[in-house]
């Protein structure tokens, strides 16, 4: 028997099985792939990337393109199949690998699944697509708008449900390539003098329009590549996340608590923003992401106290030693970042929204009693489900009668709500982020 040699598209048929099947996120996946050294070649990794991402960020779509293509669906048992198709699917739509090649090399996978049955059908529906693209374009305008925008029903109808007049402008930047910002370490260069590297070098860069420190490149640049990367004068770090350490109003001699800190991009801001503070703890329950967090610290040349732990597990960690500033960078569906991670469009399910919002209304109530009276909590996540975010904040507010709302109206980014400011993903280039800066009475 001929052995048939595992090429990148059946590559990307694993990465995917194992997202869909184990649950797996897609950066793990690929992290994994990047590490072995049985694809050496670069240009094949970005391929397998590509195909892995593009499946991800169009599944619902493609998903309807299967239905109207195929009679009879497939069996679960054949989601292996039903994925290769979808690779070839990707390719015939929205890339730019000939439909020969592309319908071709897609069908070869079925011979290495061992899965000849599946050979004739396989290419049979790829060339239907080919065939019938115009025609499918149209219909499409007319198809249920989870199809349409490619988003899971439960998600596009919280999404319509809580905001009307942006869904589907959410949902358009939801499938839209990210922007690539750095982030300037002004404690070693200005921004002015690093887009000027960056000119030497024949890097098309723009400044941010919000944060002062960011800077978007606008072609796609090996960060390893950048000027003095390696020095730690810049981070990769979206502009809106880069809008927290600013809103903590940090002084000299403060102690600061960065709570679910990893992978360190704001623990870095804090210290370039104020590096003569009294101590910097940060922390994170999962020791492989802090190993990420000291490594960023090692290049920046700076320390914090890291702590791996449960944040809410106050007892188990905390010195009795109250803390001036607290940025509480709480877990959440990330439904800000979907452009970034389309798996999430797979992997986040109605059910997991309900847990999350306990587990942020835990971290907040145990947080809270370790900040100083006069003192701030700048309450983050990458959410831009109002049960997450102001929702979460009007609770809190309730149960806590030395908690105060500072009010964010002199910023010029997001939308103004009850409680705390959305940014939405369309925002000029910006993720969706929320912020809410919380204050410590001194009194009661």
């Amino acid at each position: 028997m001929v052995k048939v040699e595992m090429t990148s598209r059946h590559q990307a048929l694993k990465l995917l099985l194992a997202i869909i099947q184990q649950g797996r996120n897609l950066t793990d996946v690929l992290a994994e792939l990047n590490a072995e050294s049985t694809i050496d070649n670069s240009k094949d990794k970005a391929f397998i990337q590509e195909l892995c991402y593009g499946v991800c960020r169009w599944y619902q779509q493609l998903e309807w393109h299967l239905q109207q293509l195929l009679k009879k669906p497939l069996k679960d048992k054949d989601l292996d199949i039903k994925l290769c198709i979808f690779i070839g699917f990707y390719q015939l739509l929205y890339m730019r690998v000939p439909d020969h090649a592309a319908i071709a090399e897609t069908v070869q996978i079925t011979k290495a699944l061992k899965k000849m049955w599946a050979t004739n059908l396989v290419n049979a529906v790829l060339r239907n697509l080919q065939r019938q693209k115009e025609s499918l374009a149209k219909q499409l305008l007319t198809a249920p708008a989870a199809a349409q925008f490619s988003h899971p029903a439960w998600l596009l109808k919280v999404l319509q449900q809580a905001w009307p007049e942006h869904w589907q402008t959410i949902c358009t930047a939801n499938n839209q390539y990210p922007p690539l910002t750095l982030r300037v370490n002004q404690q070693k260069i200005s921004r002015d003098n690093y887009l000027k590297e960056l000119a030497e070098e024949n890097i098309a860069a723009l400044p941010t329009t919000h944060s002062p420190y960011g800077i978007r490149l606008e072609d796609k640049v090996a960060i390893e590549t950048l000027p003095y990367f390696q020095q730690g004068f810049v981070s990769v770090q979206d502009e809106a996340a880069q809008l927290a350490a600013p809103l903590l109003q940090l002084q000299t001699g403060q102690r600061v608590l960065d709570a679910c800190c990893a992978p360190g991009g704001k623990t870095l801001h804090i210290l370039e923003q104020q590096p003569q503070l009294s101590a910097c703890v940060a922390i994170d329950n999962s020791a492989t992401r802090l190993t990420r967090v000291e490594e960023n610290l090692q290049r920046h040349q700076v320390t914090a106290e890291l702590i791996c732990a449960d944040s809410g597990a106050v007892d188990s960690w905390w010195d009795k030693k109250y803390f001036d500033r607290i940025l509480l960078d709480t877990p959440c569906s990330a439904t800000g970042v979907i452009r970034r991670h389309p798996d999430i469009k797979l992997l986040r399910k109605a059910t997991d929204i309900i847990a999350l919002v306990k587990q942020q209304q835990r971290l907040l109530n145990a947080l809270w009693p370790l900040l100083a009276p006069g003192g701030l909590l700048l309450y983050v996540t990458c959410s831009i489900l109002p049960e997450e975010n102001s929702e979460q904040i009007a609770k809190a507010l309730q149960s806590h009668s030395d908690m105060q709302e500072v009010v964010l109206d002199d910023q010029q980014w997001g939308l103004s709500l009850p409680f705390g400011r959305q940014i939405f993903p369309d925002s000029q280039f910006m993720d969706g982020f929320y912020y809410c800066l919380l204050k410590k009475l001194t009194y009661l």
